[in-house]
């Protein structure tokens, strides 16, 4: 990954952190794969306007679900993907999510969410994880 997009979603998680601390709200942190180039332009269309979104390649995106618990962002990734299928006219959309855990630096964050995604188009029955689907594999 390029430094300054890493940096960008360091500050982000940081962010979100102090947020947290500051007046506990719950964030979760994601990461989508699209096969197809996905363009900020295309993802804002779909993405809420009070989630903030990192554009790491053409096939890769952060997403920072803001004040959303894990299972509403888990509701909202599913209306994403609805969205993105629907766009693209495909089913390559794969959206990792990972626990909310402010011990976690922005590598260990990122890391737990590519191997989230990995496990999860290995195993591409849904097209949705947590890192449930990490059980066994770590």
């Amino acid at each position: 990954m390029i430094e300054s997009i890493f940096n960008r979603i360091n500050v982000e998680i940081k962010r979100t952190y102090y947020t947290h601390e500051r007046y506990n709200s719950k964030s979760t942190f994601a990461l989508i794969y699209h096969e197809k180039a996905l363009t900020p332009e295309e993802l804002a269309v779909f993405v809420r306007i009070s989630d903030k979104f990192v554009i790491i390649d053409e096939n890769h995106c952060f997403i920072n679900f803001t004040f959303t618990t894990q299972e509403d962002a888990f509701k909202a990734s599913q209306n994403l993907l609805m969205y993105l299928d629907n766009h693209f006219n495909s089913r390559t959309t794969c959206i990792a999510i990972d626990t909310f855990n402010v011990l976690n630096s922005a590598k260990e964050v990122m890391n737990r969410l590519t191997q989230i995604l990995k496990e999860t188009r290995r195993n591409s029955y849904t097209r949705i994880e947590d890192e449930d689907i990490l059980n066994g594999v770590l």
